[in-house]
């Protein structure tokens, strides 16, 4: 379960307020895959930072009564002056998870070679997506956040990690942002769509995707 509680967030662009999330009230139900819609510019890797905690609300508040990975696909998750093992090890720690057997895995998975014992500062953001999706992979949440992440690398990545995704799937929800929708539809059921600050929830995906898909006709 994902609860919002009188949410709200804006920025400041050049001299106008923007809104992006205005007084939500909304609970999202406990073990969906949700695909988050909206058009871009909309908010949604702001909402994404604020559910995972990594990014503070103006008002209101965001209550969880599970445990919720960082958005996947966000580079600054990670301390740019370490390397990636030990970003690896300082995860491990913090989700008191086995070191040695997350280390593995994401070496195993990321395929980042040398790169893995080397300053993420001096990966690409393909390189960083790959690190960051693969430890969220070997740590158990109960909702995963994901940004795109399954289009990072070649077709061989990709095939892999929509594998491993699934698996998660079996026993966890997630929030998916992607633009190609039959990613969304592989891996989602239900789905939320973020409009000029509100968000509105539906059950049935293919009603989220129309309604979209009428904002942005």
């Amino acid at each position: 379960m994902i609860r919002f509680e009188n949410l709200s967030k804006s920025f400041w662009v050049g001299h106008e307020r923007k809104v992006i999330i205005d007084n939500l009230n909304l609970t999202l139900p406990t073990g969906r895959s949700l695909a988050l819609l909206g058009r871009n510019g909309a908010g949604k890797s702001t909402l994404m930072q604020m559910v995972a905690g990594t990014m503070p609300a103006d008002q209101g508040r965001i209550v969880t009564d599970g445990h919720i990975s960082w958005p996947v696909a966000f580079g600054g998750s990670f301390h740019p002056q370490l390397t990636g093992a030990q970003n690896v090890r300082f995860v491990a720690r913090i989700y008191g998870v086995d070191t040695d057997e997350l280390l593995d895995f994401v070496r195993d998975f990321a395929e980042l070679g040398k790169h893995f014992d080397m300053p993420v500062r001096t990966y690409s953001a393909g390189m960083r997506s790959r690190l960051t999706f693969g430890t969220s992979m070997g740590v158990p949440f109960d909702t995963y956040l994901v940004d795109e992440v399954t289009s990072v690398g070649d077709a061989a990545f990709r095939r892999k990690s929509r594998t491993v995704f699934l698996e998660r799937m079996r026993h966890a929800g997630a929030i998916m942002v992607s633009h190609a929708m039959p990613d969304l539809r592989d891996f989602c059921d239900s789905g939320i769509v973020l409009e000029e600050g509100k968000l509105h929830y539906f059950e049935n995906l293919e009603e989220a995707i129309s309604f979209h898909q009428s904002l942005m006709a």
